[in-house]
């Protein structure tokens, strides 16, 4: 039987092609994870959102009902009366917003410069009951504030700390400095310790070889710690009120809540308050966004 040459010689190798039917069922998934997440995305931003708007609109537009989502007269009246009292002047929102980036700020410097170098010791070092000492630090941060408040108020009103901005400072600083210890101490066990054997062969002491070579591998890891710590003095609510009674040491969390109560609400100054507190953090996790993505890969480090 004759063969010819077109069917003796093979045209090629065989693509193989997925059929139509798992390409448009791959798309269509595709596609419907995107619509998820965009409703969860629009759900979950939609009070960010509402916030902001609330805060751009006259007063008779923030109580208009139904609700004016996009026909209203945008004003930035709200933002002024936040820093400028009615009378003219510095309002009590603008003090209580210092107070609280002199309060956070200094009480996250402090557990940091505090923290650090004792979650270096406890990586690097063997000590007795070691285990149990971070147990014991840990546990500080189990009982949330609301819990010691009361005896914490005792002991500030026997040594004269009620309704100052130290005495905030310091239980800040307390409250931080174990979730400090504890989440750098992660970062420093991923950093190699031989470097700092190999400095101290070198001729560096062991503070040194800290300083000049472990610690610039930390600051991602430093970074990353010091937003959890700034949120925290940020944000924190139940010392802030009960320590605290003048407009001059108050920090914004009690005074924005403050804004909230009696016949009547002035929403919109409400939402801008909120808005301009929501700012710093925002800003700082913003300007350390580099050293945050680096800190999340810190664990790549190879021994």
């Amino acid at each position: 039987m004759a063969v010819s040459v077109n069917e003796a010689v093979s045209p090629g190798p065989v693509q193989d092609h997925p059929p139509p039917a798992r390409r448009s069922s791959g798309r269509g998934r595709a596609m419907l994870e995107v619509a998820l997440l965009t409703v969860l995305a629009v759900v979950m931003l939609f009070p960010v959102l509402w916030m902001i708007e609330t805060s751009i609109k006259e007063n008779r537009d923030v109580y208009a009902v139904p609700a004016k989502f996009f026909d209203f007269e945008v004003t930035l009246d709200h933002y002024r009366d936040v820093f400028i009292a009615s009378g003219g002047g510095r309002s009590a929102l603008s003090v209580s917003f210092l107070n609280s980036v002199i309060v956070a700020g200094v009480s996250t410097v402090l557990a940091t410069v505090l923290g650090v170098p004792a979650a270096w010791a406890y990586s690097r070092f063997t000590l007795r009951a070691k285990k149990d000492q971070l147990f014991f630090i840990l546990s500080t941060r189990f009982m949330p504030p609301v819990v010691v408040v009361v005896p914490i108020f005792l002991m500030y009103r026997y040594v004269g700390l009620i309704d100052t901005a130290l005495g905030l400072i310091l239980i800040y600083t307390a409250f931080n400095v174990p979730f400090t210890i504890w989440m750098m101490k992660g970062f420093v066990d991923e950093v190699p310790a031989e470097y700092e054997d190999a400095a101290m062969l070198d001729g560096y002491t062991r503070l040194q070889a800290f300083r000049k070579f472990t610690l610039p591998l930390l600051v991602p890891g430093i970074a990353a710690t010091a937003v959890f710590a700034l949120i925290f003095s940020w944000n924190e609510f139940v010392f802030a009120i009960f320590l605290t009674s003048s407009e001059n040491v108050r920090t914004a969390p009690p005074a924005i809540a403050g804004l909230i109560g009696g016949t009547t609400v002035d929403w919109g100054l409400v939402a801008a308050s909120s808005v301009v507190f929501a700012l710093p953090v925002l800003i700082f996790a913003y300007l350390v966004r580099k050293h945050l993505v680096a800190g999340v890969t810190l664990g790549a480090v190879r021994r």
